[in-house]
């Protein structure tokens, strides 16, 4: 067992884990933080992703312990003072949620990429999306939801 810190959504966490011990267990199981799902375990369907020093990251494929000095940020940082982030909002108004189990990690995937690209087209979404597995839907929402996030920061009202 390893004694080490983790910051997670600007909060620190004393941890005490094997080295082996993967990120999404230690979110999960140490930090109470459910909101990371963890769904194929091997990295594909994206449902684990968090933002690791504002990147996207497959929390399923990461060691905690390799995670110390890093700040993390789960799903449970993106809503301000109870209100949801305009991706959620939207999500929620186009009707992009169904089950909700895969929701978090493409909310992370997205908070992430549209800051690094505020404008993208319907393909680039499409394409960045390929990383998230849904079973529910046919992603058309998804991307509609996106796109609609994209258009209004573009146009200011964001």
């Amino acid at each position: 067992m390893l004694d080490f810190e983790l910051t997670v959504n600007g909060e620190r966490h004393a941890v005490r884990a094997e080295p082996r011990k993967l990120l999404c267990d230690v979110l999960r199981e140490d930090c109470r933080l459910t909101g990371t799902h963890v769904g194929c375990e091997h990295g594909v369907c994206g449902a684990c992703t968090v933002l690791i020093d504002g990147r996207p990251a497959r929390a399923c494929l990461t060691y905690a312990v390799q995670m110390q000095g890093h700040e993390i940020t789960t799903i449970e940082a993106v809503a301000k003072d109870g209100k949801p982030s305009a991706l959620q909002q939207a999500l929620h108004e186009a009707h992009g949620l169904q089950c909700g189990f895969c929701t978090p990690g493409i909310v992370m995937t997205f908070e992430a990429y549209l800051k690094e690209n505020p404008r993208p087209s319907e393909e680039a979404v499409r394409e960045v999306l390929s990383g998230n597995l849904c079973r529910c839907t046919g992603y058309q929402n998804i991307v509609a939801a996106i796109l609609r996030v994209a258009q209004a920061a573009s146009d200011g009202k964001a």
